[in-house]
This record gives C-alpha cells, sequence and structure tokens, in this order.
C-alpha cells in the first residue's frame, strides 16, 4: 500500500497485517470495485506489460543494428569486439537481467484499495472489511469506532457475517479494553463515556452495563476507604488512619492502589508531622513565657493550607498571640511599661492582632508617662492618649484613661500639699496632712495612696502620743521584782488595742509577766527536785504540780514530773522481775527477762538488771540443754526463750541448730550397685 492509501487521520505506524480473508479474496476485492464502477487503483497488468515490451525491445534494436553495422564495415570493427569472451558475458548477462526483471513484475501485488476516497454506499463487503481490519489495527478508540460503523451495516445473510461478528466482538472488546486503560489510570469518567460509545446494535454492548457498574462500584469502595481515611486522619488516629489506607492495596485499580495509595499515605505522614508540630507549639503555649510563645506561633505557621491541620492552627495561633498580649498587659499592671511595650512589639502579624498591638503600644507609653507621678508626666500621658483616633478600638479605653488622669492630676496637687503640710513632724502638722489627704474622694485614681499615706500620719501621732507610756514602764521594771514587774505591766497596759505601739506594748507585757510567774513557781520546782534527789520521787511529783500549766515554768516542770514517773516504773519493773525470777522455771525466767528489760537505758537500774538479765538466759540455756536430753522438742522452745542481746544468746540459736539436725538428719547419698560379672568375663 502507497502513501495516499493511508488516510490522514489514521496512524501507519500501528497498521496491523491484512486479514487471511482480505488476502485470499483481494482479486476479488478489484474485481467487485471495477463491477460496480469505483475506480480500482491498484491493477498492474499494464505496467506490468509496459515492462515486459520495453524489456524486449532494446536487445532486439541493439541486433539489428550491430547486424546492419558489421555488414557495412565489419573489417574496421575494433579488435576488442572481436573477443569470445566479451560476447559470451553480454549474452549471459542480458537475457538473465530481463528474467529476474519480468518475475519481479509477475510477483508484484496489485495495490490495495485507497480507503478514504472510497464510496462506501457502494463499496463491497470485502473491502469494507479490509478497511474496518485496517483502521482497528490503530487500536484508537475512534479507528475501532470506524471500524465498527464499517461493517455493523451489512446483512444478516451475508456469507462473511461469522467473522464479522467476530470481528465486532473483538474490536468491541478492544474498546472496552481501552476504556479499562483509561479507568486502571484514574480516569473513571473517561473510561465510562469510552464504554458507552460502542453501539446498542453491536451484540458486546451487554458487557458494558456490566463493565461500568463494575468500575463504579469499585471507584465508589475506593472513594470511601480515602474517605474513611481522611476522617480519621482529622481527628489525628495516626495508626487507624493507615490501617484504612492499606485497603485501597486491595481494591482492583492501579490508579487507586498506586498514585492514590501514596498520595494518602503521604498525606498520613505530612498530617501527622503538622499534627506534632501543633502539639508542640500548644505545650510551649503551655510552658508560658514570651520565647515560647513566639516558637508556638512559628510553629504553627510552619503548617500549610493544603493541610488539614492548618485550619487548627489558624485558630491556635490568634490564642498565642493573645497570651503574649496578655503577658504585656501584665507587665503593666505591675508598672513594667518598657518590658510590657517590648513584649507587644514581637507579636507576629500572622497573629492577627495588629490593631489591638498598635494599640496597645500607645497606650502603654501614655501610661509610661503616667506612672511618673507627677503633673507633667500625667499632661503628657493625656497628650499621647488623645492622638488616638475615635476609630481605633482602644478609643473608648484611652477616653477612660483620660479622664482618669485628669483626676489624678487634682489628687497630685492634694498629695503634694499634704506632704508638704506633714514635713513639721508635730501633732497639729500631722493633723492638717491628714485633713488635706481626706478631700481626695474614695473613688479618685489616688484615694488608695491617700489612705496610705494617711494611715502612717496616724500612726506617727499615736507614736507621739503612747510613747511617754512605754518609756515610763521600761523605767519601773528595772528593778525586776513582782511589785516593779507589775507597775510596769499597768503602765503599758493603757497602750489600747489598735493604737500604733500596741503590738510592742504586749510583747513588753508577755516578757515581765514570765518574769513574775518565774520568780512565783522557782521554789516549787527547787523544792520538787530536791525531794528527787532524796529518793522521795512522789512526793517530788506531788510539789511540782503545783505549777499550774501555762505558767512560765510549767514545760520545765512537767519533763521532770515525766523523768520521775519513769523512774518509779523502772523500779517497780526490777522489783517485779527480781520476785518472778525466783521461781526459776522457764516461764518465770522469761517473764523475769521482759519485765527487767523494760528498765530505760538511762536509769541508774540498768547496770544491774544487764548482768541479771545474763544470769536469768543462762539458765534458761542449762534448763533447755538438761530437758534436751530426754526431749530435743521441749528443749528448743526453752532455747527460744532466750532474748537477743544477751550473753546466752549466740550459744542458745548454736544449740538450736544442732538439735533441729538430729530432728532432721540429712538422706543419705544413694549407693551405686555394682555390676555382676558376666558369665563370659568369669571365664576369661
Amino acid at each position: 500500500m502507497t502513501e495516499r492509501d493511508i488516510p490522514e487521520s489514521w496512524s501507519p505506524a500501528r497498521a496491523k497485517e491484512p486479514d487471511k480473508i482480505t488476502i485470499l479474496s483481494r482479486g476479488q476485492q478489484i474485481g467487485e470495485t471495477h463491477a460496480s464502477g469505483v475506480p480500482a487503483t491498484g491493477s498492474t497488468s499494464e505496467s506490468v506489460m509496459q515492462s515486459k515490451e520495453s524489456s524486449s525491445e532494446q536487445p532486439l534494436n541493439g541486433q539489428s543494428q550491430g547486424t546492419a553495422h558489421k555488414s557495412k564495415s565489419l573489417g574496421k570493427l575494433p579488435r576488442w569486439l572481436k573477443s569470445w569472451v566479451l560476447w559470451a558475458f553480454l549474452l549471459t548477462l542480458v537475457p538473465g537481467s530481463i528474467a529476474l526483471i519480468s518475475m519481479a513484475m509477475l510477483l508484484k501485488l496489485p495495490a490495495a484499495p485507497n480507503c478514504p476516497s472510497i464510496f462506501w454506499p457502494l463499496a463491497s463487503a470485502s473491502v469494507r472489511i479490509h478497511c474496518a481490519q485496517f483502521a482497528a489495527s490503530k487500536q484508537t478508540v475512534n479507528d475501532l469506532l470506524q471500524a465498527i460503523d464499517l461493517v455493523k451495516e451489512l446483512p444478516e445473510g451475508h456469507p462473511l457475517r461469522g467473522e464479522i461478528d467476530r470481528f465486532l466482538g473483538e474490536w468491541s472488546q478492544d474498546i472496552l479494553q481501552l476504556a479499562n486503560e483509561s479507568f486502571q489510570a484514574g480516569r473513571l469518567n473517561e473510561a465510562v463515556a469510552t464504554a458507552r460509545r460502542i453501539p446498542k446494535d453491536v451484540p458486546a454492548y451487554k458487557l458494558v452495563d456490566e463493565k461500568v457498574a463494575k468500575w463504579q462500584s469499585t471507584w465508589s469502595k475506593a472513594e470511601d476507604v480515602y474517605q474513611a481515611a481522611e476522617g480519621e486522619i482529622r481527628q489525628q488516629h495516626w495508626h487507624q488512619a493507615f490501617m484504612i489506607a492499606s485497603r485501597l492495596l486491595r481494591v482492583n485499580n492501579k490508579y487507586w492502589t498506586g498514585a492514590k495509595y501514596d498520595e494518602l499515605n503521604q498525606l498520613i505522614v505530612s498530617t501527622r508531622e503538622d499534627g506534632d508540630k501543633l502539639t508542640k507549639a500548644e505545650s510551649l503555649s503551655k510552658d508560658g513565657g514570651v520565647d515560647n510563645l513566639l516558637k508556638a506561633i512559628q510553629l504553627a505557621g510552619l503548617i500549610g493550607q493544603n493541610s488539614y491541620i492548618y485550619q487548627q492552627a489558624e485558630e491556635a495561633i490568634p490564642g498565642f498571640g493573645r497570651k503574649m498580649l496578655e503577658l504585656a498587659q501584665q507587665k503593666l499592671k505591675q508598672q513594667d511599661a518598657d518590658s510590657a511595650i517590648a513584649i507587644a512589639q514581637k507579636i507576629p502579624d500572622n497573629a492577627g492582632l495588629q490593631l489591638e498591638s498598635e494599640d496597645f503600644i500607645s497606650l502603654a507609653e501614655a501610661q509610661r508617662s503616667a506612672l511618673t507621678g507627677t503633673i507633667p508626666g500625667l499632661e503628657s500621658a493625656i497628650s499621647q492618649a488623645q492622638q488616638i483616633d475615635p476609630t481605633r478600638p482602644s478609643h473608648e479605653k484611652a477616653q477612660q484613661l483620660i479622664a482618669r488622669w485628669q483626676l489624678e492630676i487634682e489628687d497630685v496637687a492634694h498629695l503634694e500639699k499634704a506632704q508638704s503640710l506633714s514635713s513639721g513632724g508635730e501633732i497639729s502638722d500631722l493633723t492638717a496632712a491628714i485633713n488635706e489627704a481626706q478631700s481626695i474622694p474614695v473613688s479618685n485614681p489616688r484615694a488608695k495612696e491617700a489612705g496610705q499615706e494617711i494611715s502612717n500620719w496616724v500612726a506617727q501621732i499615736q507614736t507621739i502620743e503612747d510613747r511617754p507610756y512605754l518609756e515610763r514602764a521600761d523605767q519601773l521594771a528595772v528593778l525586776e521584782d513582782i511589785n516593779s514587774l507589775q507597775a510596769a505591766i499597768t503602765e503599758a497596759s493603757q497602750i489600747r488595742r489598735g493604737r500604733a505601739l500596741y503590738k510592742e506594748a504586749r510583747s513588753k507585757i508577755a516578757t515581765w509577766t514570765g518574769k513574775i510567774q518565774r520568780i512565783e513557781d522557782q521554789p516549787y520546782l527547787d523544792q520538787a527536785r530536791e525531794l528527787a534527789q532524796s529518793g522521795d520521787l512522789p512526793a517530788a511529783i506531788n510539789t511540782a504540780q503545783q505549777i499550774t500549766p501555762g505558767r512560765s515554768l510549767s514545760s520545765e516542770a512537767q519533763a521532770a514530773i515525766d523523768d520521775w514517773r519513769g523512774q518509779i516504773r523502772a523500779k517497780e519493773n526490777w522489783r517485779k522481775a527480781r520476785e518472778v525470777a525466783v521461781a526459776g522455771t522457764p516461764d518465770a525466767l522469761a517473764e523475769a527477762i521482759r519485765l527487767a528489760d523494760q528498765v530505760p537505758s538511762s536509769s541508774l537500774l540498768r547496770n544491774d538488771v544487764n548482768v541479771a538479765l545474763d544470769q536469768w538466759s543462762q539458765q534458761l540455756l542449762d534448763i533447755a540443754r538438761s530437758q534436751g536430753e530426754s526431749d530435743i522438742t521441749r528443749g528448743i522452745e526453752i532455747a527460744k526463750l532466750i532474748p537477743k542481746g544477751t550473753a546466752a544468746y549466740s550459744e542458745a540459736r548454736s544449740q538450736i541448730r544442732t538439735w533441729r539436725a538430729i530432728l532432721n538428719p540429712p538422706l543419705p547419698l544413694p549407693t551405686p550397685e555394682l555390676s555382676q560379672p558376666s558369665p563370659t568375663t568369669g571365664q576369661q
């Protein structure tokens, strides 16, 4: 087929070999084409005849011309023309060449029909099939549909109907395959549209609905999986999202198992990274501090707009910025305007607080001037606040501050005058200062400061009035006898509760009262100690108990009473222990040891007790050994009564181990059996 036979819309690169039907009936095609009146494009009989005539004419003409020439001038021929070798070569070459050319012309197939120029209503079935095959060989949707259109119009009873139906089925399947390739590439709508282009009157169309339904079902399931994974991602359930995403690998679609699965995994990973950033930012925000809040804003700002965490980050950033503004406000309340302004200036623009930050800085600068507490500073603050435009959010607050500072200017004037009046230090001067300060209303800004000044001046007046009482009381208490101390207490008691020197007066009164009680109670404690040294501990206790609780020496007396009672108990226990030990039985000796051991180590009786404990424990060991000769179990029970820390304790424990070994001897080791010699060995 020549280039002119290929339609411009068909690609010759993908053309297939003609079908056997086309090859077998090519002659029929040509004949039918001529018969139908359509010009055939491939007949070569005339050209073959012309080739034969031209190839045969040249040798004949050459021979006749040579004969004539030879007859005229035979004797004049060159010598090389007379060579028989040359003529033999020529006679062999020329006929062979003519034969080869003739064979090639005879074997040359007729040209295929020119499909684009055919008038299809008059075209034969073979021509239609040939052109349809050629179109279908290009394996594009349009060419396959063109191929189907060419042959599906042929009548049902056509002799080639079986082949036609086979081709229609194959080409329909090819279109479905191309549609499936679009589906596998992720172009569902394109795949459905391609499949729907198959003519409905083609038998294979029944597969279209089934195929489309399968594609749509597969696609819907994949989308459901994807959306479910997205839901888990939004809730930051990373493990669940990965588990759901893995279901895409079981979807019968390369697009979903490949590109979309990778996309979803990358989405999970990137969102988890963004989630970690936001979590860290929130943690930094909770830690507080300007630097941490700045880092939090920076981290949240790194989250891109395509992230599922983006909205959360956008909502969190203004909160971080507002916390910075709150820190600045706290600094301003602490009258640290410079730090407050520095913090507000660091709030990033992406926090969305530009207007609030600018207004805060403007007001903070005005308040910094007002914090000087002077009239010029307050006037400067008012001037700065008046520059805030009425359209600004902080204009109302600025007006409130201006009104406050205007009142404060009046308050400062009153305070400055009061302070000037109080500088004399006399009661009259202080009273005048108090009266001036009291002219500041309670609702005014400097009312608290005025109240503090008034309290100070009142305290100064009270100190001036009450100091003589304490001075006279100190003079009276110098002798430190009961009468002098009582007189000092009476003098200091004239200072009433709530006065400036009341606390100091009460402290002195408590000291003088304690001295009086010590003078009164010391004889009782001294007498009790003397009785105790003489050994009459009960009398000593009775004497010390005359010092009642709450008195100056009550704690000291109670400590002595507790010690004497302990000594009485120790003597009693020592006495009972000796009485019980006289019986000499194991139980009596054990009880004696228990009673004696209750004597405190600080007691003078402890040395005698320790000697007795050693003796009684040795007696118990002797009894145990004697009993063990006939009853080892009873001997062990008696030996256990010997307490730790006594002289016989170690020896008793050793004896107990010996007796237990006797009661529970170790099992003998098994003796290996000697093998008897075999009869054969004995004979040897």
